[in-house]
């Protein structure tokens, strides 16, 4: 049976990690608006505030762990006591390696593992807007464990480093976005796997895109009626269902082409279209090129 959560993290392919230890007292207040990746937190000790530019502000305790896979500008600041007005801290480094904030005297009131990753697919824009916009999962003691290996790995100078710190960080977004209540995820791809008739709607598109799926089709893999299909797939996905097959068929496709290994005939049949001439159609008009200019343009890239 397929897998369409790892199928959407494998072509996402995160990368060049950065995290450390951040430790804090007193008052602080960190801003962000330089923020183009992955965010990342794991809360080893203390209570901290996150508030995400846009969204209500976030407690959380030690052993909380939130990802955000799309933000561009975040505040952290402490809880006990609250910082002033107009407070704004910088973390120094210490000689250890971990971070400060705050007076750097006594012992550490608030300890976190904070870091962020690219995603190194062309396709990343659009492959994230089927994932949700934050995950917060509460005392997760796999998290915790990944988390830590991904820290000492990436801090480490072995062979194949790079290959280990990008599969643990896919281990760790499959483990952040599974771990996420199905009743707290927003519509998208982790709703859908969640829900008892769209899941495995889901699951039969991704295993077999090659297939000539329909409305009807697909409502048999539901067991329900083509409309109570279509009305279910949009709530809890967000789009149409033959809309969703397309984006990911061309996403497919994209991958194919660019990996110079097949030819356009190839492709086509691969993810279900009769003929060239249909498939070459519906990529222009999806992606703005055609399948050979495609080809052409990421190769020089």
């Amino acid at each position: 049976m397929a897998d369409p959560l790892s199928d959407v993290i494998s072509l996402l392919r995160p990368q060049a990690p950065f995290s450390k230890l951040a430790e804090a007292s007193g008052p602080f207040r960190v801003r962000r608006e330089d923020m183009d990746a992955v965010f990342y937190c794991l809360l080893l000790g203390g209570r901290i505030c996150l508030e995400v530019d846009g969204k209500p502000p976030l407690m959380l305790n030690a052993g909380d762990f939130v990802l955000i896979p799309n933000v561009s500008a975040f505040t952290i600041e402490s809880v006990d006591p609250p910082p002033p007005p107009g407070l704004r801290s910088i973390p120094v480094p210490g000689e250890d390696g971990i971070f400060r904030l705050g007076p750097n005297t006594g012992p550490a009131e608030v300890q976190q593992l904070v870091g962020h990753c690219h995603f190194g697919s062309p396709d990343a824009a659009l492959l994230t807007s089927l994932l949700p916009d934050m995950v917060v999962v509460g005392g997760d003691d796999r998290l915790a464990a990944l988390a830590t290996l991904l820290r000492d790995e990436a801090r480490a100078n072995r062979p194949a480093r790079d290959v280990i710190v990008e599969h643990l960080l896919q281990v760790l977004l499959i483990e952040a976005f599974r771990a996420t209540p199905p009743s707290g995820a927003a519509s998208g791809l982790l709703r859908g796997l969640a829900d008892p008739r769209i899941g495995p709607v889901l699951r039969a598109m991704h295993a077999a895109p090659h297939r000539g799926w329909t409305v009807p089709s697909l409502a048999i893999e539901a067991g329900l009626s083509r409309s109570a299909l279509f009305t279910r797939f949009v709530r809890v996905v967000g789009e149409p269902p033959i809309s969703y097959l397309l984006t990911w068929r061309m996403t497919l496709a994209k991958k194919m082409l660019r990996s110079g290994q097949h030819g356009v005939a190839d492709v086509s049949n691969k993810i279900g279209y009769g003929s060239v001439s249909a498939f070459s159609t519906a990529f222009t008009r999806h992606v703005g090129a055609s399948p050979t200019g495609y080809m052409r343009m990421t190769a020089a890239e």
